[in-house]
């Protein structure tokens, strides 16, 4: 006697519709293989060295750098050309008056911007003569953590560059101050053929956003200190780029701060990439144009960062700002003895040199005070220097 199969029983794997179904799924996890496998060669060009080159030479051939007369046959008296980005005004001017007035006037040129419009440098707005009128007439309003930063930066590298006098190009903050005198300063960054840019590989954060890429790789995504000192060809390839500068004021933004009045969304803010544009820019596009190997990859200029809380969630890290008390001798032999710096992230020890010699890290220092610049003032610490000590060879 033949037993009969119920339909609901595994015998019906072999209907026609069961097969069906089996093709269907075959179908689908083939289409899946494919979608990952491209996805696989996608990343592979995006990080292959082997395509590097060709996409750190795409941001030249689409920036169109201009070249002014004279500008790389340049024979005259090399300067050097203070970028001073601030709020306001300047606060510190009367130092900077103690540091320039000795100065030849051939050997540097003064830009600054301002965020507050129509401000203008003379008798009635600055202590010091030596900024008067040095304000750009098309700044913009910038704001902390926003790629107007980068803008500002951009304008005052673009209006310097207008002199082709300048080759170097110095950006500082209205409350940084020169640990040295301008000779000194000067042979030290006039005597390397480098450009100063603090950059490191940034390993711990979730700033580089994917969707940057492939324009971006991560590769080259670089994190590090906004203020830099930069040779004339690097100010160009900063003020003209107009390749990775979009992708960053689209891209790259600062994280909103926390605000109790949104209660549960902000778990969803917070979810979002935290980028401080100004603090990668400059990095991530000299290291995609594949010129680290011209950059001394530290900052001439020193801060001092201190966690502002200890709750893991709220935390965040703001520089030390030097008062009175704080600015004594003791406190500014500190900073003018480092002589190296350590970057966990790669496992690097960078030793500051200019022009193969062992040399102080630091020129400048910021954030100081009022009355912390006047103590320096009071110290002599922007006086005479011997500037014959760069000339002293490696220990």
């Amino acid at each position: 006697m033949t037993k009969r199969v119920p339909p609901g029983s595994s015998s019906s794997l072999s209907t026609p519709q069961n097969l069906w179904l089996i093709w269907k799924l075959v179908i689908l996890l083939s289409i899946t293989f494919l979608v990952l496998t491209l996805v696989r060669i996608q990343l592979y060009y995006d990080t292959s060295p082997q395509f590097s080159s060709s996409s750190s030479a795409r941001v030249y051939r689409r920036s169109q750098l201009p070249i002014w007369k004279d500008d790389e046959g340049f024979e005259g008296n090399p300067r050097i050309a203070f970028l001073f980005l601030v709020r306001r005004d300047l606060p510190l001017d009367f130092l900077w008056q103690s540091f320039f007035e000795n100065a030849d006037a051939a050997n540097y040129s003064i830009y600054v911007h301002s965020s507050e419009a129509g401000l203008v440098f003379d008798e009635m707005s600055t202590r010091s003569s030596f900024f008067y009128n040095r304000q750009l007439s098309n700044s913009i309003k910038v704001g902390w953590g926003e790629s107007s930063m980068i803008e500002a930066e951009r304008l005052l590298l673009r209006a310097a560059l207008e002199n082709p006098a300048n080759r170097r190009f110095l950006l500082l903050s209205d409350s940084c101050v020169p640990l040295y005198n301008f000779t000194y300063s000067y042979h030290y960054l006039m005597g390397s053929s480098k450009s100063f840019v603090d950059s490191f590989l940034d390993m711990k954060e979730g700033r580089y956003n994917p969707k940057m890429s492939p324009v971006i790789p991560m590769r080259k995504w670089r994190k590090g200190s906004q203020w830099f000192a930069l040779v004339r060809s690097h100010a160009k390839a900063v003020a003209y780029d107009d390749v990775v500068f979009p992708v960053f004021k689209k891209l790259c933004k600062r994280r909103p701060p926390l605000d109790a009045s949104k209660g549960k969304q902000n778990l969803k803010l917070q979810k979002q990439h935290n980028c401080i544009p100004d603090e990668h820019y400059v990095q991530t596009l000299l290291a995609m144009s594949d010129l680290e190997g011209e950059l001394e990859r530290r900052t001439v200029t020193y801060t001092s960062w201190m966690v502002s809380s200890t709750n893991m969630e709220t935390r965040s890290w703001h520089p030390v700002t030097y008062n009175y008390a704080s600015s004594n001798p003791e406190q500014i032999k500190r900073i003018k003895d480092i002589n190296h710096v350590l970057y966990e992230t790669e496992h690097r020890t960078e030793w500051c040199r200019s022009n193969a010699v062992l040399v102080p890290c630091f020129l400048f220092a910021r954030k100081f005070s009022r009355d912390g610049a006047m103590r320096l003032l009071s110290q002599g610490v922007s006086g005479n220097f011997d500037a014959s000590a760069l000339l002293r060879t490696t220990p």
